[in-house]
């Protein structure tokens, strides 16, 4: 029995197609693919795969209810590589749960590390209960038990809405939370969607954790969608 990491391609124009999963199989993976979104749905729960990639403009089934459909049920890792380059589009599938979001065209190198980075997220999660409730990144240390933040061996104050924010990330790390999830998050569903608020908080968070608040090196912004905290 195989013991590689099985990915699930679900992509409608066959060279593409072709093109990523030799990719992908070079590297070592076991690949199953998918043309059409009824095709994923199927393989979804027949193949078990360990990681989706896919792109939104099928034939039969727009990509973003297929996503809307995995997550009723599944936290499998999904990323979504699509034509669609427009802000608005990445906005929403991450808001929708996709993991990641890559652009077409893109580069091998560039696929592969995203890969690598989400199923790095998905085993973190799954293994959540045996490291304890303590993030470690670099120098820089969570307890979310103790709400105790400490870099480079010194604690640092962070007031409730900043210690908040620090969380919500470090629990998502290497992932990309939108402005829009994190101010509902954090403020609730029908709090005003004021991204001002946010960055004024994170300038804080930044000038307190960062030893250059303009290189940072924990927590990075995803210029127009939102922020992502380094993952190790």
């Amino acid at each position: 029995m195989s013991n590689k990491i099985k990915i699930l391609l679900v992509e409608d124009e066959e060279a593409i197609s072709n093109f990523i999963a030799t990719t992908l199989k070079a590297n070592d993976y076991a690949v199953v693919m998918a043309h059409t979104g009824k095709e994923a749905l199927s393989m979804l729960s027949s193949h078990c795969p360990d990681l989706t990639l896919l792109d939104l403009g099928l034939p039969d089934i727009d990509g973003t209810d297929i996503l809307q459909k995995i997550r009723e049920w599944s936290n499998i890792p999904v990323i979504v590589v699509s034509a669609r380059t427009e802000e608005a589009d990445k906005v929403n599938a991450l808001d929708m749960g996709a993991d990641d979001y890559i652009a077409k065209p893109f580069g091998t190198s560039e696929l592969l590390a995203r890969i690598r980075t989400a199923l790095r997220h998905s085993a973190k999660t799954q293994n959540a209960s045996q490291t304890g409730n303590v993030f470690q990144a670099q120098d820089l240390r969570i307890d979310f038990d103790k709400r105790q933040v400490v870099v480079d061996g010194k604690s640092v104050h962070l007031t409730q809405i900043e210690f908040k924010i620090v969380s919500l990330l470090a629990k998502s790390a290497g992932r990309v939370l939108t402005y829009d999830s994190i101010i509902t998050e954090l403020w609730g569903p029908y709090a005003i969607k004021d991204n001002q608020i946010l960055r004024v908080n994170m300038a804080n968070i930044r000038r307190k954790l960062e030893k250059n608040p303009a290189q940072p090196r924990y927590i990075f912004t995803e210029v127009g969608v939102g922020y992502r905290m380094v993952e190790e």
